[in-house]
């Protein structure tokens, strides 16, 4: 099976499991990943198309810290699910 490469990867058009990637031309989602914990796998799109989130920088102003601080915190049970979740890459890909 290791030689052989999974087609949901082909179709999502990433490199490898757990590697996002943009989406430029998709009408809502900015992002896809094939996402896999285990023997589970499963393609995962994210983020708003169009909108910036706003990862940390040095010398960043309090309301971008603000704005990144309020989006782990509303989605902070659903980052805690892990991988398989669409919350667990927008934290860690956007913001």
């Amino acid at each position: 099976m290791a030689s052989k490469k999974d087609p949901r990867l082909a179709r999502a058009g990433v490199s490898g499991f757990n590697k996002p990637k943009r989406t430029p031309n998709h009408p809502k989602k900015s992002h896809i990943v094939v996402a896999k914990e285990g023997s589970q796998i499963k393609t995962i799109r994210f983020g708003q198309q169009g909108v910036s989130g706003s990862p940390k920088k040095s010398g960043e102003s309090t309301s971008y810290r603000k704005r990144r601080e309020s989006f782990k915190a509303r989605h902070s049970k659903n980052i805690a699910k892990g991988k398989m979740s669409a919350a667990y890459w927008a934290d860690k890909v956007k913001w």
